[in-house]
């Protein structure tokens, strides 16, 4: 992968992540949302992009840039986990919520959400500085580098 591939996918990578974070924003708006985001950190397109071995991330970027943005991806995922649960996991409609048309969040749920929701956009700023980082290195490198 040469310079402007390396570039071009980690622009991707930070795109995807937003978009990411878009979906979650809409959840805890209270609208629906098709396919969110994976919960393991290797199958969210951020993850298939970090964990590509053909892309060479790690010997591009260096442990250091690497083992930072591996990091916080993880840690990302593991408070996405929390809201993944609130709005997507054994959500079965009861018998009343049948009846009356809703299968609403309850409102504490919808409060915690809102809560990790905060924690996820800590960690995300964390994440999108060090992939900015990542790109001003990436800049800053000699095209032989890529070779």
């Amino acid at each position: 992968m040469n310079k402007s591939k390396s570039l071009d996918a980690i622009d991707n990578a930070r795109k995807s992540h937003e978009l990411q974070m878009a979906k979650i924003e809409a959840l805890v708006q209270g609208r629906e949302v098709e396919n969110p985001t994976a919960v393991a950190k290797t199958q969210c397109e951020f993850g298939k992009w970090l964990y590509n071995q053909d892309n060479r991330v790690k010997e591009i970027l260096g442990m250091q840039f690497y083992t930072e943005i591996e990091t916080l991806h993880g840690k990302w995922h593991s408070e996405y986990l929390r809201v993944f649960e609130i709005f997507f996991k054994d959500k079965k409609p009861s018998f009343f919520s049948m009846l009356t048309g809703g299968s609403k969040i309850k409102v504490m749920d919808l409060d915690k959400a809102k809560f990790y929701h905060a924690e996820l956009k800590v960690t995300t700023s964390e994440l999108l500085k060090v992939l900015a980082s990542s790109q001003r290195r990436i800049t800053a490198m000699s095209e032989s580098k890529f070779q």
